[in-house]
């Protein structure tokens, strides 16, 4: 991500949140997942919270579950973070 979030992956934020989050944004939320986080259930509901905090929407529990369903089953890496927006991006 040194170079930058790719401007379609933040258009793709923007428009499905409906809201303007800043890529500054986006990269300090980014800079503390891990490899890890996207393993352990526990961390990557607590990071679903904060990116839905972040864009101040309400997630019900059942999206919550559907979403760490989606991930876990993936294998995506978090060191690709377009693939993983993409992938949410079409639910």
């Amino acid at each position: 991500m040194s170079k930058g979030i790719p401007k379609d992956v933040l258009s793709t934020i923007n428009k499905k949140t409906g809201k303007n989050i800043s890529e500054n944004a986006i990269k300090k939320l980014a800079s503390g997942v891990d490899a890890g986080t996207l393993q352990n259930e526990a961390e990557l509901r607590k990071l679903i919270k904060q990116v839905a905090d972040m864009a101040k929407l309400k997630v019900p529990e059942s999206t919550v579950n559907d979403i760490v369903k989606a991930i876990k089953s993936s294998g995506v890496s978090p060191s690709n973070l377009e693939a993983l927006v993409k992938m949410m991006a079409k639910r």
